[in-house]
């Protein structure tokens, strides 16, 4: 999918393609988690994908009126960093 095939469309049909390239990446994850993924670079293409829809919703947003209603895309939440080990303190004696 090129930029060009999707600058003109709609808010609501980006909403729509940005859907189901979502559902697309998270099924290439999963068959490729499952081994049965031929070609591992679909996942990269699926993920450009989602941010060329993504692009093109951000321009949409940004040239309709501020009282129009925009289509709601939910952010995916960002994944927390694993918690440091605490380290442990030895007590000694001094001296």
């Amino acid at each position: 999918m090129e930029y060009k095939e999707i600058k003109d469309l709609s808010a609501a049909e980006l909403a729509k393609k940005h859907k189901t390239a979502r559902a697309d990446l998270f099924q290439l994850k999963m068959k490729n988690s499952l081994g049965q993924l031929a070609n591992p670079i679909e996942i990269r293409d699926a993920r450009r994908a989602v941010a060329r829809v993504q692009t093109a919703l951000t321009q949409v947003a940004k040239t309709q009126p501020k009282g129009a209603a925009q289509p709601k895309v939910k952010a995916q939440p960002k994944a927390k960093a694993p918690a440091k080990a605490k380290a442990k303190k030895t007590v000694g004696r001094k001296g």
